[in-house]
């Protein structure tokens, strides 16, 4: 017979693994996700991506309405495709990455919006500054993952993002489009444990 003390420790650490393998099964494959911002300078688009970041997607199509999303972004990492406009982003008028070296998405609330469809709303937060968006996502599912699509438009001043000597050859909108890979799940719960 297992020690009492053995048993109620066998417990926790298991779901203490349980937890933490949902987690890494729930997190985004950065490696295989995009997230790209394209602005216009003189009514020219320029895309611009985001090569580092990192958050959670937990979804379950039988219930979409219990998703949830945390995504945290890297600005420093926004490539312009030249690193004088990239180091210029970096700087305090624009994106004040030594400052504020993190933009963030944190879910609120989730409406289903159909087949493999759903709105997220939440809170987006760039430069200190934080604004509630809605965002309609399409989610493509296979066994082994599943790919949450989408894109919402923002705008620069509302973050305080931009050098007003740029005003006139920028707008001041901006949309961001992304593809989030995140593996689908594959822990399960841990055995329940007799006390007796």
């Amino acid at each position: 017979m297992m020690p009492i003390l053995a048993r109620w420790t066998v417990l926790p650490a298991g779901l203490a693994t349980a937890v933490l393998a949902l987690a890494a099964d729930n997190a985004i494959d950065a490696g295989h996700s995009t997230i790209v911002a394209t602005l216009t300078q003189m009514n020219v688009p320029l895309d611009a991506a985001f090569s580092r970041f990192s958050g959670t997607i937990v979804y379950d199509a039988m219930h979409p309405e219990a998703a949830r999303a945390a995504i945290d972004v890297e600005v420093g990492s926004l490539d312009l495709g030249d690193e004088s406009y990239n180091a210029e982003v970096r700087k305090a008028a624009w994106l004040d990455s030594a400052h504020f070296p993190q933009a963030s998405f944190r879910s609120t609330a989730i409406k289903s919006g159909g087949a493999d469809h759903f709105e997220a709303t939440g809170t987006l937060s760039i430069k200190g500054k934080s604004q509630l968006i809605t965002v309609t996502i399409a989610v493509q599912r296979t066994a082994r993952s599943s790919a949450f699509d989408g894109s919402f438009e923002l705008y620069r001043k509302t973050f305080a993002v931009g050098d007003p000597d740029w005003d006139k050859v920028l707008d001041d909108k901006v949309r961001v489009r992304f593809h989030l890979l995140v593996d689908n799940p594959t822990a399960t719960a841990p055995a329940q444990i007799s006390r007796s």
